[in-house]
């Protein structure tokens, strides 16, 4: 079956950096788009970034230049880089098969916890 498997999250000061892992399996990998979502404490779902089976990357505002989403299609593996951390990037991250936009998302992982605190 479908598994999806974040990993990588922890406890950073503001301005750290953190490089999320999404291990799969269960489905061609390399033919799907993928995503990252993240949900902070008291607030929906906020898609963050996805990339194609082209390589091809889109992010949201918040993370546009700070944030690198990125796959290894050998190890059915997604990324996210994350840089320059803020307070605001605290929350459970995602990861997601499919979500070109948020609404095509078709499974996610469990989620791993982000926290950016001093």
């Amino acid at each position: 079956q479908v598994q999806l498997v974040e990993s990588g999250g922890g406890l950073v000061q503001p301005g750290g950096s953190l490089k999320l892992s999404c291990a799969t399996s269960g489905f061609s990998f390399s033919s799907f788009t993928m995503s990252w979502a993240r949900q902070a404490p008291g607030k929906g779902l906020e898609w963050v970034s996805a990339i194609n089976y082209n390589g091809a990357t889109k992010y949201a505002d918040s993370a546009k230049g700070r944030f690198t989403i990125s796959r290894d299609n050998g190890k059915n593996t997604l990324y996210l880089q994350m840089n320059n951390l803020k307070t605001d990037d605290t929350g459970v991250y995602y990861c997601g098969q499919g979500g070109w936009t948020p609404e095509t998302v078709a499974r996610r992982g469990q989620g791993t916890q982000v926290t950016v605190s001093s």
